[in-house]
């Protein structure tokens, strides 16, 4: 830098023998007395720490409320649940909570008690105005208690809620089983989200056997346009394992005794679910781990003869991969 540029800054730094504030720092003192400025959070201020000097007031803060908004004190949201597309009213409408007890915890007299009873039953008839909102709390219904047994992530609740959903605007619902549909939605949703469940399984909680299911899901992937991929035993591979509880060096063999059979298309035109059981005991077998055919046929809903099988084929097609490298 030179000379020149020196005294130019030097010159700009004073002004009639007083200090100028440049931009950097008149975000951080005081214009008045050169204080410090303090931030408070909680009136939406800043102020100057020396003279109180006031900066700016009522700032909008966009961060959560940090209030008990619930009984236990662990809910601090600022406002209630999102929308969500597994309730039929996509969760806008009040709910009238089952205790009969005032705001301090105190029960309520058994007249009050009568008055509470009677809204909640039309609170309950207001939600659902006519047979095509009784038919959604119905099947979503279904689905959240089928989801739960199964253990589907959220997300996946969602897609089956929005399929559902779309099959009862089509008008696909008349003369077909709203457990059907509902099972073939979670079962759709499932396969899309990457975390496939076997009819067999669908078929332990559902209201409904197996063939129904079936039937209502190929109409419902016709009528909707639904293009999903056939399932990656890969999938499956996370829930067999812990059915089955065998050990991580296990599951890591049967993940690349898949991508073995994958490599030859020994996986083309054959149940995925059968696949990923007879990996899982192959992998079993090369790790000298306890787990019979029978074991994993009852806990992964695969047959034991699909098991014996396969896991030869599977063996056969890593072994050659693996002489490959």
């Amino acid at each position: 830098m030179s000379q020149t540029t020196v005294d130019t800054a030097a010159e700009g730094s004073t002004r009639n023998g007083e200090r100028e504030i440049t931009p950097e720092r008149r975000g951080s003192e005081c214009p008045e007395c050169t204080g410090s400025i303090r931030r408070d959070e909680e009136h939406g201020e800043r102020a100057c720490t020396e003279c109180g000097l006031v900066l700016d007031a009522d700032a909008i803060d966009y961060g959560p409320e940090w209030r008990h908004l619930d009984d236990d004190g662990e809910d601090r949201r600022r406002v209630g649940p999102p929308m969500s597309s597994i309730r039929h009213d996509k969760g806008l409408s009040t709910t009238i909570g089952w205790r009969d007890e005032d705001a301090y915890g105190n029960r309520v007299s058994e007249r009050k008690r009568e008055r509470l009873q009677r809204l909640r039953t039309w609170n309950e008839r207001f939600t659902s105005k006519n047979a095509q909102e009784r038919n959604l709390k119905q099947a979503f219904g279904e689905i959240e208690r089928m989801a739960s047994a199964l253990g589907l992530p959220e997300p996946c609740r969602e897609t089956a809620g929005v399929l559902y959903r779309r099959a009862v605007e089509e008008e696909l619902l008349p003369g077909r089983s709203i457990e059907a549909m509902a099972t073939a939605c979670l079962y759709a949703a499932a396969r899309r989200h990457g975390t496939p469940r076997t009819l067999v399984a669908f078929e332990s909680v559902s209201r409904v056997e197996k063939l129904p299911v079936q039937r209502a899901y190929r109409y419902l992937s016709s009528e909707l346009g639904l293009r999903i991929e056939p399932a990656d035993p890969i999938h499956y591979l996370p829930q067999y394992v812990s059915a089955l509880a065998v050990s991580d060096d296990a599951e890591r063999l049967a993940r690349e005794i898949l991508e073995a059979a994958k490599a030859r298309d020994l996986h083309s035109g054959r149940s995925p679910a059968g696949l990923a059981a007879a990996a899982i005991y192959g992998a079993a077998r090369l790790t000298n781990e306890r787990v019979t055919q029978a074991t994993v046929g009852e806990e992964t809903g695969v047959s034991s003869v699909t098991v014996r099988n396969r896991y030869r084929e599977l063996l056969d097609a890593y072994e050659e991969v693996r002489d490959r490298r």
